[in-house]
C-alpha cells in the first residue's frame, strides 16, 4: 500500500520497522554447509517490495536454496559512476532458549526491534528497501545509477552470494566506482556535543585454517611419546595465548586522532589498557583492530577412550591487518612449530581505502543535516565483508549503515550475540541519512 489510513503516502519511516521484522522473521541461518534454509525466500521477498515500486529484481540462485537479489536503479545522470549498495541477508545461527524474545520472531519491545539479524544486517537491508521504496513512489530519482544487492553467504564468506555474482555476472556492477554496506556509520557517544559515527575504511584479512599433528597411533594404556593430541593441544595453547604486536595502520591511526580530539587526551596504542578503557562499548571492535589475532575454534581427536589416536585437528581463525598478512603467516609456523601442519579452509585479504572524496563528504553531511554532533571518522572492521569481493571489480568500499544509538547500549557486542536488536528510532534516523545521502552523493 501507498497510503496510511489517514490518507497519507507512506514514508520510508513509516515502514522501515515492519520491513526489519518482516526480514527477521524469515530465518535464513547460515551453517556454513548448506544444511540451514538458505536465503531465497528472502530473495524472494526482497525481490516482491522491489518490483512494487517499478523495478525489475534479479534473484540469482548459485545452489539449490543459495539467492541473491539484484536490481538496478537507473539515475539522473547514468553518464556518472554508479553506487553500489549491498547487504546479505543470511544471519549466523540462535539458540532460541537464550534469548529473550525469540530470536527469529521480529519483536517490536522496549523501543528495538529484536531477533537475529537486528544488526548484522537486516536493519540495513531495511533501511534501503525503504528509502529506495519511498524515493520511488514519490518519484524521485537518485543522481547517479544504484545498484542494489541482497546476498546470501555473506556469513561464511561469500562464495555463494558476492563471490558467485562478481565471478559469474561482473556485468551487474558495470560502472559502479563506490560501495557502502554494513558495519559502519553508527554513533559513539563522547558528549552531548559531540557523537563520533565510525565510517568503516578498511577491515582486516582473513586466515580460517585447519591445523593438523600426525601421531603414533596405539593403546591407551601404554607410555607413549609421540602423542598428537599432546603435541596439537600444547601448540594451540601457545596459539591461543600469543599477544601479536600492536601494528598501526593509516586508519586506526586516524581513529585514534580523532577520538583523542574528540576526549581531549592523547591515545597511545601501545597503551592497550589505557586506550581501550576510554572507549567504552566500542573497545572490543577496535581493540582487535590494532593487531593479528589467531584464535582456536574447533578440536578434534579420537574415537575411543582407551585408543591413541593417529591424527589431530584443530581449526583456528586468524586476522591480519592490511600489510601484515607475510608477517603474520611467518609468526604462525614460529608458534606452532614444524610438527603441525598448517592449511587454509578459507582465506581473504585485507582492505584499506582512504577516507576522502564527494562520498566521505556526503555521508558527513548527511549525517550533521540529522545530528548536529555529528562527525564522521573513520575505522577498521576487525572481521570482513563482501566488500572484498566487491574490491575484486575495483569498486572502493564503505561501511555505512547509520545508526544512531544510545550511549549504554552495546552495539559491538550484539554482533553474532545473543539477545540482537536495534532501536526503533535508530532505524528511522538511518532512513533519513540515507536518504539525504543519496542525495549528496
Amino acid at each position: 500500500m501507498s497510503e496510511t489510513d489517514t490518507g497519507r503516502r507512506v514514508t520510508g519511516e513509516d515502514e522501515v520497522v515492519d520491513l526489519c521484522s518482516e526480514l527477521i522473521r524469515i530465518d535464513t541461518s547460515n551453517f556454513g554447509d548448506h544444511s540451514g534454509p538458505g536465503e531465497r525466500r528472502a530473495a524472494e521477498y526482497v525481490a516482491e517490495k522491489l518490483a512494487e515500486v517499478g523495478l525489475e529484481p534479479q534473484i540469482f540462485e548459485s545452489h539449490p536454496g543459495r539467492a541473491s537479489t539484484v536490481a538496478r536503479i537507473e539515475g539522473e545522470d547514468p553518464s556518472r559512476p554508479a553506487l553500489l549498495i549491498h547487504g546479505h541477508t543470511d544471519v549466523v545461527p540462535a539458540n532460541a532458549a537464550d534469548w529473550t524474545h525469540h530470536p527469529f520472531s521480529g519483536e517490536v519491545a522496549d523501543g528495538c526491534v529484536w531477533g537475529r539479524g537486528a544488526v548484522d544486517m537486516k536493519d540495513m537491508d531495511a533501511m534501503t528497501l525503504a528509502v529506495v521504496r519511498d524515493r520511488l513512489r514519490s518519484g524521485r530519482r537518485p543522481p547517479r545509477d544504484i545498484v542494489l544487492a541482497f546476498l546470501a553467504d555473506e556469513e561464511a564468506g561469500g562464495t555463494y552470494g558476492a563471490k558467485h555474482l562478481v565471478k559469474n555476472h561482473a556485468d551487474l556492477f558495470e560502472g559502479v566506482t563506490e560501495a557502502i554496506s554494513e558495519v559502519g556509520g553508527f554513533s559513539f557517544t563522547v558528549s552531548e556535543q559531540r557523537r563520533l559515527y565510525l565510517i568503516q575504511t578498511a577491515e582486516k584479512g582473513m586466515h580460517w585454517m585447519k591445523l593438523t599433528v600426525a601421531g603414533t597411533a596405539g593403546h591407551g594404556s601404554m607410555i607413549h611419546r609421540d602423542n598428537a593430541i599432546t603435541e596439537l593441544s600444547e601448540a594451540v595453547a601457545r596459539l591461543g595465548r600469543h599477544q601479536f604486536p600492536v601494528r598501526v595502520t593509516k586508519t586506526t591511526r586516524a581513529f585514534l586522532d580523532e577520538l583523542g580530539d574528540a576526549l581531549g587526551t592523547d591515545l597511545d596504542p601501545e597503551d592497550m589498557e589505557g586506550t581501550l578503557a576510554k572507549l567504552g562499548g566500542i573497545a572490543k571492535l577496535i581493540g582487535a583492530t590494532l593487531r593479528n589475532t589467531a584464535n582456536p575454534t574447533q578440536l578434534g581427536a579420537g574415537y575411543k577412550v582407551n585408543v591413541i589416536p593417529g591424527e589431530a585437528t584443530a581449526h583456528v581463525d586468524g586476522r591480519f591487518l592490511p600489510g601484515f598478512e607475510e608477517e603474520f603467516l611467518a609468526d604462525l609456523d614460529k608458534i606452532l612449530g614444524p610438527k603441525v601442519r598448517r592449511e587454509d579452509v578459507h582465506s581473504d585479504k585485507a582492505l584499506e581505502t582512504s577516507f576522502d572524496g564527494a562520498i566521505v563528504d556526503a555521508m558527513q553531511s548527511a549525517l550533521l543535516a540529522e545530528d548536529p554532533a555529528a562527525k564522521a571518522v573513520p575505522y577498521m572492521l576487525s572481521g570482513g565483508t563482501d566488500a572484498k569481493s566487491f574490491d575484486d571489480l575495483g569498486i572502493r568500499g564503505f561501511g555505512f549503515a547509520p545508526l544512531k544509538l544510545p550511549p549504554e547500549l552495546d552495539f559491538a557486542g550484539m554482533f553474532h550475540g545473543v539477545d540482537e536488536r536495534v532501536p526503533v528510532e535508530g532505524l528511522k534516523f538511518g532512513v533519513r541519512v540515507l536518504d539525504r545521502f543519496i542525495d549528496a552523493s
